[in-house]
């Protein structure tokens, strides 16, 4: 298989191909690194490298049924915990030690067929979204390399949009999935709560902010590779209801006659980006020409409360991490391991009482049920993704004193995201639209809690209507 050829597919096909015979698990392992190390100084979106490893476990591996069988993966450097390869969440406080055994996300991976071979970019802990850590520096953008791939989940997004893997992992507990695949003109969904089990370290992230899933180039790539992960694990602290059929027929399968709701007023105040309100307005118009019934309409939140509590728990979060390492490794945690704007936010989160932080998350709780209950006469929601096309590499200072997570830079980029992290619903991020420089920008759609299949099946409707997958960017071949 040529180089050219490996990066013309998706994940499914090329699984399809190495369950025929048609190409080799080492062929396709070879390819995803001959294209790693051609975009890899351009991009910035690997870390560690894994690859004679995952070279030998594509050599010995002898073709099954799994749906991607043999297919290259590529782990965040976040919770993406595989045995053999160090986890340091972009931090120079946590040791290059190698994790000794697998994430259960990732040994569902390996049993989809999946073959992992590196570890990407991420800012900080996670916290930004833009991946510009001091420790690995800036991941940049394939559609211009002078703008961020978003974050947290940035540097697989780039990798993705670069075609050096058709589906990369990543995580979102504030639009982390989302908000890269906006960047880089991929699809990124947020599941449900709860979907994709956390195990086996972990029972939920905050009260359930945080979840796992892909970034991909195709709709059916991301439902598939749901398939393959949902699913609780015994002691797991909550799950939604396992879905009717699979989430692949209901990438193929178009929608009911949905109702739709959709705005572009930020509500926050001020205005969304125009390129991003255009964006919307494009995909609300579509869902009307495909039949669904469309209004302008938005559930009512006070915003600014929403961005005091989130910051609460967020802030605590962080303080979590930090004294975590502290105990595992009795490591000082001291200001020249961190980035300024992560210390701050690790002093924040320790002056957070035990009652502050579950007066937060009472309050985001109640808001939770406000926002679930607009949905109780629309089926999805279509917002835009950011609030801005993607920034700048360099735009925020995380070294400065000032800079917090309610930075006005970060909140009027990110804003559309943190709520439904909240809420627990899943929302989807698909690439509808190009700005007039010719960056991707993303449409999010947000359905009810538990209802993947409706998003997908819509997602699937609109990549029919208005493909993207043909479109590549500058550092591409």
């Amino acid at each position: 298989m040529s180089f050219k050829e490996y990066a013309s597919f998706d994940g499914l096909a090329l699984g399809r191909m190495v369950r025929a015979r048609e190409i080799a698990p080492e062929e396709l392992m070879e390819a995803a690194i001959a294209r790693a190390e051609k975009h890899n100084p351009k991009l910035n979106a690997i870390v560690f490298k894994d690859y004679d490893r995952a070279l030998s476990t594509a050599r010995e591996r002898k073709p099954g049924a799994a749906p991607f069988e043999g297919v290259p993966l590529l782990l965040k450097d976040i919770m993406g915990d595989c045995a053999g390869m160090p986890t340091r969440s972009a931090c120079a406080y946590i040791p290059s030690t190698p994790v000794q055994a697998d994430a259960e996300v990732v040994a569902r991976y390996k049993r989809a067929g999946f073959i992992p071979f590196a570890k990407t970019n991420a800012p900080e802990l996670g916290i930004p979204p833009v991946t510009e850590s001091r420790l690995y520096g800036p991941a940049r953008n394939p559609w211009n390399i002078e703008r961020t791939p978003g974050g947290s989940s940035g540097g697989s997004a780039a990798a993705v949009a670069a075609g050096i893997v058709p589906v990369a992992h990543g995580n979102d507990g504030g639009g982390s999935i989302r908000i890269p695949a906006a960047c880089c003109g991929l699809v990124g969904l947020k599941p449900t709560r709860g979907r994709i089990s956390l195990a086996p370290n972990l029972g939920d992230i905050l009260g359930g902010l945080v979840v796992e899933h892909v970034l991909s180039r195709t709709v059916r790539d991301s439902a598939a590779a749901l398939d393959a992960t949902a699913g609780p694990m015994p002691g797991d602290p909550y799950f939604p209801c396992p879905p009717a059929t699979p989430y692949l027929s209901a990438a193929s399968t178009p929608p009911k006659r949905l109702r739709i709701a959709f705005s572009t007023e930020n509500p926050m105040g001020g205005r969304f980006h125009e390129d991003c309100a255009a964006a919307t307005r494009s995909a609300a118009k579509l869902c009307e020409q495909l039949g669904h019934e469309v209004e302008e309409a938005a559930p009512q939140l006070n915003y600014q409360m929403l961005a005091q509590l989130f910051d609460t728990v967020y802030s605590a979060g962080v303080a979590l991490s930090i004294e975590a390492v502290r105990m595992l490794t009795g490591a000082e945690p001291t200001p020249e391991k961190f980035e300024t704007f992560t210390w701050n936010l690790y002093h924040r989160g320790k002056q957070v009482s035990a009652s502050q932080y579950l007066i937060a998350q009472a309050m985001l709780q109640q808001a939770a049920r406000l926002f679930a209950g607009f949905f109780e006469s629309h089926d999805v929601f279509i917002t835009p993704t950011l609030g801005q096309p993607p920034l700048k590499v360099g735009a925020i200072d995380f070294m400065s004193p000032a800079t917090t997570l309610l930075d006005g830079k970060i909140a009027s980029f990110a804003l559309p995201c943190p709520v439904y992290n909240i809420t627990g619903q899943p929302a989807i991020s698909i690439p509808l639209h190009w700005n007039n420089e010719g960056l991707p920008i993303g449409v999010m759609f947000g359905g009810r809690y538990g209802d993947e299949t409706v998003l997908l099946q819509l997602a699937g409707q609109l990549e029919q209507a208005r493909p993207w997958i043909d479109r590549k960017p500058p550092v591409w071949d």
